[in-house]
């Protein structure tokens, strides 16, 4: 069983934070992170996932979907089994008040015209790169 911590007041918000709207946001990145099987339960402040998921990658997704919804502190992995080899080399990043995807890219690649790679990774949870916010996790792929 893995988690990630996620800052419980950050956030996206939506219509709610139920096992329903939850599940469906995830769902609907099915094209992108198929997570098999997909049961999503929510406890308080923490979201619990389990089905099966194609890589570790896309595990590491659902969680930062489930984890970027404004009331979730944490996201427990309840037997969400990957499929293909478990190794990811991406780094989890939280945005901090005055980030830029620019200033990301340029910490991380020391190249800030790479922020596109982490838009493309990120596209479950970013949907502008212009609109990101402090408290949200995203990856930083191949860091």
């Amino acid at each position: 069983m893995g988690f990630f911590d996620f800052i419980k007041d950050a956030g996206a918000k939506m219509l709610g934070n139920d096992e329903t709207s939850i599940k469906s946001e995830i769902n609907d990145n099915n094209a992108t992170m198929p997570i098999d099987d997909l049961d999503v339960k929510v406890d308080g402040d923490t979201v619990v996932l389990s089905g099966s998921a194609k890589s570790a990658e896309d595990r590491a997704k659902a969680a930062l979907i489930a984890g970027n919804v404004k009331g979730v502190s944490k996201v427990v992995f309840d037997d969400v089994r990957v499929e293909e080899g478990e190794g990811s080399d991406d780094t989890v990043y939280e945005i901090k008040k005055g980030d830029t995807l620019w200033k990301i890219a340029t910490t991380y690649y020391k190249n800030g015209t790479r922020y596109p790679e982490i838009v493309e990774a990120n596209l479950e949870v970013i949907k502008d790169a212009d609109k990101i916010y402090p408290g949200q996790l995203i990856r930083i792929p191949n860091a």
